[in-house]
């Protein structure tokens, strides 16, 4: 243990190997999603805080006897050990998803099925990056794209975004000051559609303006894409991937779609990156789960998957305009930017309240939220929240709104009490979407 630690004795007796573990378990944190978990999942708690996809409508009944029917005549493949790219039915299936935005080029030996989108983003990171190496990312950002960076000591760079998503000078702005600084910039993460948490999509006019940029500076683009298909008004956004094959890596994930549980994404990159992550992909896991595998592709070969995306796309969009309005009748004086499909709302709060310090009045009130500090890596963020209008039913929605205003409300008046705070903000319909700011 290095002599300059000056460590509680308390620490030392509750974990005797502290001081043993690698530098890079020192940045590792809890995701503040995850720690809210136990508390947001009592019935009496309206939760706006999980991701979660509303699964209700999934035909299980129909399902159950054809995954039976799958063990009995597959058990010993499903049960077994499989390839480090993943089933080769699956990959092949995967293609059809993804031509519904504009991906007509791939090949089933381009793809690489991963546990879900986090160990993707766990793999391109390990494969791309060295401790010190900086990436390019939205922000605010993915929380969980944010643990893997940080687990592998790299410096995240936030890039502004607006409502119309990334902004390309403020991306070719971030790669100079970086180069300039001698920092190697490895790659821009992106979440092109119905960004989490910003809700923000990247306009059709800036993605070609975008991946000109990273050609032109030979920066990797990593286009993180689990919610494309859950457009309110049925609109599929071309892929980044579908306009420039050779310097996007595609990621995308059953998670949002159909099954978080079964834990399959995958992903499509450029030949040499793709052998580099089935390579990962072995080192880490071995194989992805066949039974996962095989789970997915007994759904997608039986059923019509497209009626029932399409039947997701209905519900969530009920529930966002259901949000959107109790937010206008209970937080009029909050701003927001009305996604155009997706799972979140990023609430701005007024001036001088702080989101994080306000969550245990609100567990208490019943009613929780991700505090927007989750979404950064140096503390910005205190003045928004991430609210998920997924999985609540849409009178659960106006309740937990409802709750939440009574708390904002009194933090509210406490900090005009004190002088905290400044004018209230706007009615949101008079302005713009406010995006946020960089470091």
């Amino acid at each position: 243990m290095s002599e300059n630690r000056d460590i509680p004795s308390k620490v030392i007796k509750n974990d005797p190997w502290f001081g043993s573990y690698a530098d890079r378990a020192e940045a590792m944190r809890a995701s503040e999603i995850r720690a809210l978990f136990a508390v947001a999942s009592r019935p009496e708690v309206v939760s706006l805080a999980g991701g979660m996809p509303y699964l209700d409508r999934m035909p299980f009944d129909e399902l159950a006897p054809l995954l039976a029917k799958m063990l009995k005549d597959k058990g010993d493949v499903a049960w077994q050990y499989g390839s480090a790219q993943g089933d080769p039915h699956l990959r092949e299936d995967v293609l059809q998803i993804m031509e519904l935005e504009k991906i007509t080029d791939a090949q089933p030996d381009d793809v690489v099925i991963v546990n879900g989108s986090q160990s993707g983003l766990d793999l391109i990171t390990r494969i791309m990056c060295n401790p010190g190496d900086s990436i390019l990312a939205e922000a605010p950002n993915y929380v969980g794209a944010l643990g893997v960076f940080q687990s592998f000591q790299v410096h995240v760079v936030n890039v502004l975004l607006d409502e119309n998503g990334l902004i390309p000078e403020a991306f070719e702005q971030a790669i100079i000051e970086q180069r300039a600084l001698g920092h190697p910039v490895k790659f821009l993460y992106t979440v092109p559609n119905f960004h989490n948490p910003a809700g923000a999509t990247m306009s059709l006019e800036r993605r070609p303006q975008v991946l000109e940029i990273a050609r032109r500076y030979h920066v990797l683009i990593v286009e993180d894409n689990p919610y494309g298909l859950l457009s309110f008004e049925g609109k599929t956004y071309p892929a980044l991937r579908s306009m420039d094959p050779e310097n996007v890596v595609y990621l995308s994930s059953f998670s949002k779609i159909i099954a978080p549980g079964m834990r399959v994404a995958w992903m499509v990159a450029p030949p040499g990156i793709r052998h580099k992550l089935v390579l990962a992909n072995e080192s880490a896991i071995l194989c992805p789960s066949n039974m996962s595998q095989m789970t997915i592709t007994t759904y997608l070969d039986n059923f019509d998957w497209k009626a029932q995306i399409n039947d997701y796309r209905g519900m969530y969009k009920e529930r966002c305009d259901t949000m959107d309005a109790a937010l206008k009748k209970y937080l009029p004086y909050c701003s927001w930017h009305k996604p155009k499909g997706g799972f979140y709302i990023w609430l701005k709060i007024p001036e001088g309240l702080d989101s994080r310090a306000m969550l245990p009045r609100a567990i208490t009130a019943k009613v929780a939220y991700v505090a927007g500090t989750a979404f950064y890596d140096n503390g910005e963020g205190t003045d928004h929240m991430r609210l998920s209008f997924c999985y609540p039913t849409p009178s659960r929605i106006t309740e937990g709104i409802r709750r939440l205003s009574t708390v904002i409300d009194a933090d509210r008046e406490t900090a005009e009490l004190f002088g905290t705070t400044g004018k209230p903000d706007p009615d949101p319909r008079d302005v713009e979407y406010p995006g946020p700011s960089s470091h």
